[in-house]
């Protein structure tokens, strides 16, 4: 199925996934800075941003996103492009690094290793952000005063004040209107850490995070069998907190200043 996308740069091709609610949109921080050494493609996943839903009677989870966002590589006539993602966007990378349809995966802060009550907390949060922003109420909180922006977005950024008010109204927007919402986020209630990877991956996890709390990576640590970095002074959603950081990471530079070992 054809997704709607942002395509910049040359080189090895690298596929970018977001988190539940949001959109491709919340890459731009770093899209530049990755354009440098790849064909870099931010992707909306279907039912999300301004991608078209699944075909009736698909249901949305980790897997049927998972192969929707391969098809459309396919038909870019891509093979085994590189990926990186954010929260259920990192999930998905690290389940295509499992079944090693990618060269390589990158999971920042990546769902799935949480235990049952960090599961219950994380899905709640989200549920009342979402009818906030149905409601316009999230929209017109964060667009206010500086101490609005903190509260309608501390759980996802460690560092508000950076993203400028059209970039908080668009990512409201994408989470009041994204139809494949609740049953992802259903879908994700029996989901497990994905099995072994069968190619590189790199987790990181902001160490500011507060909608899947750091020590997650631990957990997430021992499924890769590596040491999981920390990345100083971000949020859930990193990309704005630290964009040269993040690429850094994605790009798997040699010295990944501000990564630590969380365990």
């Amino acid at each position: 199925m054809e997704l709607a996308h942002d395509r910049r740069g040359s080189g090895p091709p690298l596929i970018l996934l977001h988190g539940i609610g949001h959109h491709r949109h919340g890459w731009l921080p770093v899209l530049d800075l990755l354009a440098e050494r790849h064909d870099v493609i931010a992707v909306d996943l279907p039912g999300f941003g301004d991608s078209p839903p699944l075909p009736y009677g698909t249901p949305y989870n980790v897997e049927t996103l998972g192969r929707a966002v391969r098809d459309f590589w396919i038909g870019l006539g891509l093979s085994r492009p590189h990926v990186a993602g954010n929260s259920l966007g990192g999930y998905i990378a690290l389940d295509l690094a499992s079944s090693g349809d990618v060269r390589t995966a990158v999971a920042l802060s990546p769902a799935g290793f949480w235990s049952r009550a960090e599961h219950a907390y994380s899905r709640a949060v989200l549920r009342l952000l979402r009818l906030a922003a149905r409601a316009d109420g999230l929209p017109a909180l964060a667009a206010g005063t500086g101490g609005g922006k903190a509260l309608a977005l501390g759980l996802f950024v460690a560092r508000p004040e950076r993203l400028p008010r059209e970039a908080v109204l668009a990512a409201a927007t994408a989470l009041r209107e994204c139809v494949g919402f609740e049953e992802t986020l259903d879908s994700l209630a029996w989901a497990a850490p994905p099995a072994p990877p069968q190619v590189p991956v790199t987790i990181a996890w902001g160490d500011r995070d507060r909608l899947l709390p750091r020590r997650q990576a631990v957990r997430a640590a021992r499924w890769a069998g590596q040491r999981t970095l920390l990345l100083r002074g971000c949020g859930h959603v990193p990309m704005s907190d630290d964009p040269e950081l993040v690429a850094q990471v994605i790009l798997g530079g040699s010295i990944l200043e501000g990564g630590e070992d969380p365990r």
